[in-house]
């Protein structure tokens, strides 16, 4: 089955461009698109797909607002469709908040066309896009500043190789680069991931990086 998608942005032409790539996909339908937030949260209700790209900036409701409605309308009813943030350097403060959201991670809007063909697969496959180094060091930074002064609880649940993988998702890495690095099978280490999100209440891999950060595990 192919991988469905929505785009969401309030440029037509950014519209039109992101689709016309990701349509030409052999492995990707784009199902429709829409110009502001709230013509995306009625977009996505109507077709739920697993991916949508969203736009922070936009006029009614931004992006923030909308990727909160979509998340918390598909939570526990089905599959949740994956947002994928688009950004540019100067709102990166909002990178933050999305994560927090359950955002499965972003995107700068000037990345080149293969990086964001990669970038809906890889969020399709329930992983955060955290690679880039240079978003990763953004994410580090954002997160450090608002840090809480005391570490959750919840952390002591974890048995040391979770905490090994925790510290590694932190990292960016995904699953078959986490397996390399510990010696263990791709599906060792979905099952920890899982195992860990479950003891410390998280939806997805990008709300275990902000944990993390947060936290001072990082």
């Amino acid at each position: 089955m192919p991988i469905t998608l929505a785009v969401v942005d309030d440029q037509a032409m950014v519209r039109q461009g992101f689709s016309a790539l990701l349509a030409a996909q052999p492995d990707i339908s784009v199902l429709g698109d829409a110009a502001d937030g709230v013509a995306g949260v009625e977009l996505c209700r109507r077709v739920r797909p697993d991916v949508v790209l969203m736009d922070v900036r936009m006029p009614r409701k931004d992006g923030l607002w909308a990727a909160e409605q979509i998340l918390g309308a598909s939570a526990g009813d089905g599959p949740t469709t994956k947002v994928l943030m688009l950004t540019t350097f100067d709102i990166d403060d909002y990178v933050y908040e999305a994560l927090r959201i359950g955002a499965s991670g972003f995107l700068l809007k000037d990345a080149p066309a293969d990086e964001l063909v990669r970038a809906v697969r890889v969020v399709a496959a329930g992983e955060a896009l955290l690679a880039p180094s240079i978003t990763r060091r953004l994410i580090s930074e954002m997160v450090t500043r608002r840090r809480r002064p005391s570490r959750n609880p919840a952390v002591d649940r974890l048995t040391p190789r979770e905490r090994e993988v925790l510290d590694l998702v932190a990292d960016g890495k995904s699953n078959a680069e986490i397996g390399a690095e510990l010696f263990v099978t791709e599906q060792t280490v979905k099952t920890h991931v899982s195992s860990l999100l479950g003891k410390l209440s998280l939806r997805d891999r990008a709300q275990a990086v902000v944990f993390a950060y947060e936290n001072g595990l990082k």
